[in-house]
């Protein structure tokens, strides 16, 4: 790709401020309860601007980064469905109406952008200056692949051994009860407290950075232009939301989903460990990682359908 301009991160990052400005200025600026019908809309308007950026990429920088950006964007959109699931864990255990999840879900992909691009530029400047951690990469994401597959059963959320939870009590109280949209608020004491709005986003933030570890990485064994990681990473994160709320109630649907993000980890794992000795094509990968997500999409849904059909 060569050296990418800096009027193009800019203008990146305009846009960005711009649509978020858009989202929450104009289209929630009064907190409402997200329809299914407004989730897919939202939904489908951020897959078409990343796919219309996407043609951007293939017209200005040429075919390879064109696919490098949707592969890395397919798998980081993939790997987030599974992020999506721990969002409804947290906001069920905390007793989040689904009326203030919009404004949690904002706020924590806000801060997430800013986490990702730090993660990010840190994990290139790693590989460029010592090659070897490209194999501490790849290992991680084999473990990480071989653990989801025995951790495939979905576990309860403890908040009471919740780290990030028991880090945020140090600094200031949490309380049970809510006060509108309010992350902080005035206890019965006259001091400053945090509402459950604050436990949750402190909660999907940490989620969020535990995901980092895994596809980020796994982003990174498909291209190692910074720009391409961080773009697609970013289309991605902007419709999580949107993504959320079209998911959020159909989790039990994707049994199988787990089977292809591990299948997708081992083989860009394995990649990352093999770039000193097979070199395979991008459009190779994008083939092999749309086949096993679709494969395991395909499966989930023939067996919800034939659960519903059981059912009495």
């Amino acid at each position: 790709m060569g050296e990418v301009q800096l009027s193009f991160w800019v203008l990146f990052h305009v846009f960005v401020l711009a649509m978020l400005a858009l989202d929450l200025g104009v289209f929630h600026r009064q907190s409402h309860i997200v329809s299914i019908k407004e989730a897919l809309s939202w939904s489908a308007v951020w897959v078409a601007l990343a796919l219309i950026f996407n043609v951007w990429i293939y017209n200005e920088f040429g075919k390879q980064a064109g696919i490098e950006f949707f592969t890395g964007y397919l798998v980081e959109k993939s790997l987030s469905v599974d992020n999506i699931f721990v969002f409804t864990m947290i906001f069920a255990a905390m007793q989040i109406p689904r009326i203030h999840q919009h404004r949690v879900l904002f706020w924590g992909v806000l801060t997430a952008l800013v986490l990702r691009a730090i993660m990010i530029i840190a994990g290139v400047k790693l590989i460029q200056t010592f090659h070897w951690t490209i194999y501490l990469f790849g290992a991680l994401l084999i473990v990480t692949a071989i653990k989801m597959l025995k951790d495939s059963e979905t576990k309860e959320l403890d908040l009471e051994k919740s780290l990030p939870l028991r880090i945020l009590r140090k600094f200031i109280p949490v309380t049970t009860k809510l006060d509108g949209e309010k992350f902080l608020t005035k206890g019965d004491n006259g001091k400053w407290v945090a509402t459950p709005l604050m436990a949750a986003l402190i909660l999907v933030e940490a989620s969020d950075i535990v995901f980092a570890v895994d596809s980020i990485p796994a982003i990174l064994a498909i291209s190692k232009e910074p720009f391409i990681v961080y773009t697609s990473n970013v289309f991605a994160i902007l419709g999580l939301r949107s993504l959320y709320f079209v998911l959020a109630d159909l989790a039990n649907r994707f049994a199988h989903l787990k089977f292809g993000l591990s299948a997708v980890l081992l083989f860009v794992g394995t990649k990352m460990c093999l770039v000193d000795f097979i070199k395979i094509p991008p459009f190779v990968s994008l083939a092999i990682i749309a086949t096993l997500l679709g494969l395991s999409i395909i499966t989930s849904l023939i067996k919800s359908s034939h659960q519903d059909k059981t059912q009495p």
